[in-house]
């Protein structure tokens, strides 16, 4: 590696594996440091970026290797070439970048291939090449993100024996830890999504996700922790409801980061913390053991709320959480019951399974009356019907404003996290009907679920009052491993919301 002899600024950062980020370590240098292993990239087009700073000799295995292999600089191919001559590094990897640009998700997923193709290696030392790439503090500092996304590991029930790599990246371009740390504020929001959406739902209840809550207070964020009394004083009959079937009672939430004076973003998130279905219960072991994970919601907008305060974005954001254990028990909600929300309206209750609506009916009256928000957005693992509409690639959006679905599925396709806009239409209201309360909390069965659920939401949105609805289900908890997540809980939407809000004029 000494025979380098261009200058060159060394960005070198520490990849931990751990469910919490661990403290990265940064450096700059004029030269790269010798390293086990390198990475290079090609596109598409045959533009080897940094490849003519290898020795001549090495330059002519890694062209032999390359033609060996038809490596053609496809988008997330590699190459791999052991024990290259004339350099004292043991081994190249070649990354194809395919056609350019890159949206910075697909950077990001670039970055989480590459970490987790090195994480059963023992090497530590692995540095990645960005100069002369085009806008090498945006690849760099995306790359190591999507990384670092890769890297994470829950630990709370078992010890992962994975070592940390070292990664180096070699730009010069001094903007690329700004960048980064920008970032790393974002992952600390995933990392914590995935932690609370990992966690058995004996450990994470109302109470201790509250308590878990109150720790952003470090950060400057305003936490509100509303206890079944206050509840009762607002009036909040759903949550209530939904709640009284546990020993253990509901909460409702606030996370608030004012980091500007404009009016505020309000983002709901349903956090039931573990759903048996209540009298109406889930069927399937399968299912049913999933269910810690409902209230991934609830999840991901307090830890977009974090990502803001940790990179104090000049953003002003409300997290606005009602949380609740469905359960059951002599005194839990019963199909046929009727409940009074907040806002007033009552509620027939066709299906005690159907309550994330229900808890989220409160928690719209609470956002609107106590905050007048320019925007809501509720986030919630609300219906299976989604599911089997979308799939798992896809969450679901529902608006009246076009506007605001072209902007988030924009901020989507950038970082990977896609959506789809689904109908909201007073056809599906229509099904909501009931003959002794104001609303039904079900559709008619074989409808289209996922579109009659986000319409009992609208009924409790102010008529001029923005609204966006994610029905995340299938997208929180994943079965297999993504580019930037191993498998179990993904943090699905903390990266949607975080690229959306720090874009807004």
């Amino acid at each position: 590696m000494n025979n380098y002899k261009k200058s060159l600024l060394a960005l070198s950062l520490t990849l931990g594996l751990s469910s919490s980020l661990m403290a990265e370590t940064f450096s700059f240098d004029t030269q790269p440091i010798d390293a086990s292993t390198l990475v290079m990239f090609q596109t598409a087009n045959n533009a080897a970026y940094s490849l003519d700073q290898l020795p001549q000799a090495t330059q002519v295995q890694l062209a032999k290797a390359m033609a060996a292999a038809k490596f053609n600089g496809d988008q997330g191919q590699t190459l791999e070439l052991l024990a290259p001559v004339a350099i004292e590094a043991d081994r190249i990897i070649v990354l194809g970048l395919g056609e350019q640009p890159l949206r910075v998700g697909e950077i990001q997923a670039l970055g989480g291939q590459l970490a987790s193709k090195l994480a059963p290696l023992p090497e530590h030392q692995v540095q990645v090449f960005v100069d002369p790439m085009p806008s090498e503090a945006q690849f760099a500092a995306n790359f190591a993100h999507g990384s670092e996304l890769a890297s994470y590991r829950f630990e709370r029930y078992k010890q992962f024996e994975l070592a940390p790599k070292h990664y180096h990246f070699v730009s010069d371009d001094t903007e690329a830890n700004v960048l980064h740390k920008q970032l790393q504020a974002v992952e600390s929001g995933v990392f914590l999504a995935r932690d609370m959406t990992n966690t058995t739902a004996g450990d994470l209840y109302p109470d201790s996700f509250a308590r878990e809550a109150k720790k952003l207070s470090d950060l400057g964020v305003k936490v509100t922790v509303l206890d079944e009394k206050a509840l009762a004083k607002l009036n909040m009959g759903a949550i209530l409801g939904v709640g009284k079937g546990s020993d253990r009672g509901p909460r409702l939430v606030v996370a608030h980061w004012q980091g500007s004076q404009d009016a505020p973003v309000a983002l709901v998130g349903k956090g039931i913390t573990f759903d048996s279905g209540g009298y109406n219960i889930k069927a399937t072991g399968t299912s049913i053991a999933h269910m810690k994970s409902d209230m991934a919601g609830a999840a991901t907008v307090l830890a977009t709320v974090k990502a803001m305060a940790m990179q104090q974005a000049a953003v002003n954001v409300v997290a606005i959480m009602p949380l609740a254990e469905n359960m059951i028990s002599g005194d839990a909600l019963r199909p046929g019951d009727v409940l009074t929300t907040a806002a007033g309206k009552t509620v027939e209750v066709m299906n005690t399974d159907a309550e994330g609506r229900l808890i989220l009916a409160d928690a719209l009256w609470y956002a609107q009356e106590k905050y007048q928000p320019r925007l809501i957005v509720d986030v919630a693992t609300l219906t299976g019907s989604k599911v089997r509409a979308l799939g798992r690639e896809f969450a679901g959006i529902f608006s009246d404003s076009d506007t605001l679905v072209t902007e988030f599925t924009y901020a989507g396709q950038q970082v990977g996290e896609r959506l789809w806009r689904l109908p909201l239409d007073k056809a599906y209201g229509e099904e909501l009907k009931s003959p002794i309360a104001d609303l039904k909390n079900t559709g008619t069965q074989g409808s289209a679920g996922a579109s009659s659920a986000a319409m009992f939401l609208k009924a409790f949105i102010n008529d001029d009052q923005p609204w966006v609805h994610l029905d995340i289900a299938g997208n929180a908890l994943s079965a297999k491993p993504s580019a930037v997540a191993p498998a179990g809980a993904t943090g699905y939407g903390v990266r949607l919301l975080s690229y959306w809000l720090t874009q807004q004029p």
